[in-house]
């Protein structure tokens, strides 16, 4: 089963330093029908004005996963964590017992575009000390194919997630094909984050979003500058928060 939530039907915040589109019911917008998927709970692709960012707050149990599409995004945090992240970098913070960070946009004159996810943890995880992984994936590695970013054993050069999904982003253009083989008990969402594809015969658009169920396999083909995000999860309705 295929459900689509399109671009154009998720919830709204413009706070004039930041314009953000949630995919998920987060903070002010709340949808019962969109709190989250599996134990995937927030998408949002945000845009950050030049000079401006999320001040230091803290989290709990929480794998928080940040993902560049434009821009530079710094980070700071209570571990001791200093980094600016670019396009091609992958940043995930697992809260675990407790952590505060700030997030901002270092450059005088350009906006970041970025998207926050966050993934709720096992049950094993929940109150294990913080942590902060990042590496570099370049566009090659994710050009006409499907490259592992996190997964829950570190396969493939991933970072380590503290949960039983994975997470893979390609890019697309013209006549490059990837595929994902989906075990029967999983689930899978596709988000578009930047152009154009096409999800086994769909045609999407950036900030579209596509749920599949008792699916057996995705195709992404037809790519128009594309970049798109995989997400491998259980086979659940929504994250089973503590």
């Amino acid at each position: 089963m295929v459900e689509i939530r399109h671009a154009a039907d998720r919830g709204v915040a413009e706070h004039g330093w930041l314009s953000s589109r949630h995919t998920f019911s987060f903070a002010h917008y709340f949808d019962p029908e969109q709190a989250g998927f599996s134990d995937l709970l927030v998408i949002n692709d945000d845009r950050v004005a030049a000079g401006q960012g999320f001040g230091r707050h803290p989290h709990r149990d929480m794998e928080i996963f940040s993902y560049v599409l434009e821009g530079a995004l710094e980070h700071r945090d209570s571990m001791g964590t200093g980094s600016t992240i670019v396009p091609g970098d992958v940043q995930l913070m697992s809260a675990g017992s407790g952590v505060a960070h700030s997030e901002f946009n270092p450059s005088p004159n350009d906006p970041v575009h970025f998207l926050q996810i966050w993934i709720v943890p096992s049950e094993s995880a929940l109150g294990a000390p913080p942590r902060y992984q990042q590496m570099h994936v370049g566009s090659e590695e994710k050009q006409g194919k499907l490259r592992l970013m996190l997964s829950p054993d570190g396969a493939d050069e991933s970072l380590t997630l503290r949960q039983d999904a994975r997470v893979y982003a390609a890019r697309l253009d013209g006549d490059e094909a990837a595929s994902l083989t989906l075990a029967s008990e999983r689930y899978a969402y596709v988000h578009v984050a930047q152009g154009e594809v096409t999800l086994n015969g769909i045609r999407l658009s950036a900030g579209d979003g596509v749920k599949l169920r008792s699916e057996t396999s995705l195709t992404l083909t037809d790519g128009k500058q594309a970049e798109v995000l995989v997400f491998d999860l259980r086979g659940r309705e929504t994250p089973r928060m503590r």
